[in-house]
């Protein structure tokens, strides 16, 4: 089982960027969990934004983010983070970092992932 908390989360203008950081407490390692970054807007369902292995080899990007976000993780520190650059308003929602321990690669839906941080609001003004 794995506790997540992000952070980094705040207002920014467009073409600014923000980082988040997901930290995980952990009952085994954090190694052992592909982690992901899901958002979710107003009004909408959670989409996938980016999603990593459980050795940083494997990464997926939602083709929206593409070339402007960048996921990493530091497993020593049991934290995740989602490099922000480019940003634009409807980049706007409640950023979620997940985990997962049973698949084998990084997926890019909810159903993949099985522990949900709390959230973290990013805001990109026009």
């Amino acid at each position: 089982q794995v506790h997540l908390v992000e952070s980094g989360g705040g207002l920014v203008q467009a073409g600014g960027s923000l980082r988040l950081s997901c930290t995980g407490s952990v009952l085994t390692t954090f190694s052992a969990y592909n982690m992901g970054w899901f958002r979710q807007a107003p009004g909408k369902e959670r989409e996938f934004v980016a999603s990593i292995g459980r050795w940083g080899v494997w990464a997926n990007y939602a083709d929206s983010v593409k070339g402007r976000f960048i996921i990493s993780r530091e497993n020593a520190e049991s934290t995740m983070y989602l490099q922000m650059n480019s940003l634009k308003p409807e980049d706007t929602a409640v950023y979620y970092c997940a985990g997962d321990f049973f698949y084998i690669q990084p997926g890019n839906t909810t159903k993949e992932f099985e522990y949900w941080g709390q959230g973290t609001q990013v805001t990109v003004s026009s």
